[in-house]
């Protein structure tokens, strides 16, 4: 009997490391295409393709946390951090902040602009369908509903 539990703690634990892999690669990837857009384009290119792909950071976050989360549920708290965030901005408190520390302005920005809260809608969506088609595409691990 302890044997039989020690196998599915092994099952689980491989099963919860399978599905956590593609969120932390995800938000991997995130980070490096949010620097490497700001290195090769400026303006508003980068400017809003930063703020969606903030919220696809975010989202892989909710992912890797909470792995079998649906994909239309993991966008609203990735939004809504988003959109918290940038409402943040109005107390001009982040703008202090980042004038001090490079990692304060990258996480928090540093001044509201209403349009960014349209470009995280824009990034959650494509977190959405592309959640959606990871899960379509891979199988789920044994004893688990895609």
């Amino acid at each position: 009997m302890h044997h039989g539990r020690s196998l599915r703690q092994v099952d689980d634990l491989r099963g919860s490391l399978c599905a956590r892999l593609p969120a932390a690669s995800a938000a991997v990837v995130t980070v490096a295409a949010g620097l490497g857009v700001r290195a090769v384009s400026g303006g508003d290119v980068a400017k809003y393709a930063g703020d969606a792909l903030y919220t696809v950071l975010l989202y892989a976050l909710v992912v890797l946390a909470a792995p079998r989360v649906r994909p239309a549920r993991a966008a609203v708290p990735a939004a809504a951090l988003s959109w918290a965030v940038e409402l943040f901005q109005l107390t001009r408190l982040p703008d202090a902040w980042g004038r001090r520390s490079a990692l304060a302005r990258l996480v928090l920005g540093s001044t509201f602009d209403p349009p960014d809260l349209g470009w995280y809608l824009v990034g959650a969506g494509c977190a959405v369908l592309l959640h959606r088609v990871v899960r379509t595409v891979r199988p789920a691990p044994p004893g688990r509903a895609a």
